[in-house]
């Protein structure tokens, strides 16, 4: 079985460069339901049959699927599972870029590029390791309710959270996951499991072509 995972559209928050972990919100941008828009086509074309939709039930993060659903033409359930939310950042939640940095440069240049130094606990945040265990465990549980070889399921989440858990899942360790920088918003990501998910196999990586623009550092965070 194939498990597509999709960033959720542009924010607010994400054009203004401020953090929204697991706790924090904020709607979509107008552009980001023409991003959507994109990759339904994309899907289509493909002639993808899905099972089901899953998303994080944050705001951006349902909107995303059930737009991209709608968009698709499709009916399948849209499941909502906390365990697909992004980290919770504690006291990050909304604060600039900028401003975290400057407070807490060291866990901040950790948490984007070398997770085996991410100490959390400086802003009451969430560690790599419950994140990866509440999101493999999710995963568990869909390969066993959709074992069969056709089948598909679409997961829409956040950055720094599917980063995390597709890396773990292709076997990559927490020192490892983000070597190949984030993921962009409205990208997608597809990982195949012949096994009952022992194993994963990378069949797609941050696809971004069906957006029709160049991709910038600034999209991956």
């Amino acid at each position: 079985m194939k498990l597509y995972f999709v960033r959720h559209g542009k924010t607010q928050w994400n054009l203004e460069g401020r953090y929204q972990g697991g706790g924090g919100n904020s709607p979509l941008l107008p552009s980001s339901y023409e991003d959507i828009e994109k990759l339904a086509e994309y899907l289509k074309k493909k002639q993808v049959k899905f099972q089901a939709f899953y998303a994080s039930p944050l705001e951006r993060a349902v909107t995303t699927a059930k737009t991209l659903k709608k968009d698709m033409g499709i009916q399948v359930p849209v499941i909502e599972d906390r365990r697909l939310k992004e980290f919770n950042l504690g006291e990050l939640e909304g604060m600039k870029f900028v401003d975290a940095e400057a407070k807490y440069p060291d866990q901040i240049h950790a948490f984007r590029f070398e997770p085996k130094d991410y100490d959390s606990s400086a802003f009451n945040g969430e560690t790599f390791e419950h994140m990866i265990k509440r999101g493999k465990e999710l995963i568990e549980d869909i390969v066993k309710k959709y074992p069969k070889a056709d089948d598909n399921v679409l997961l829409v989440s956040h950055g720094a959270a599917l980063c995390a858990l597709t890396r773990t899942l292709e076997g990559y360790e927490i020192p490892d996951i983000r070597k190949r920088g984030g993921l962009t918003n409205t990208s997608l990501t597809v990982l195949e499991t012949d096994d009952g998910g022992k194993t994963f196999q990378e069949k797609l990586w941050n696809e971004t072509s069906y957006l029709d623009r160049k991709i910038t550092s600034r999209d991956t965070i």
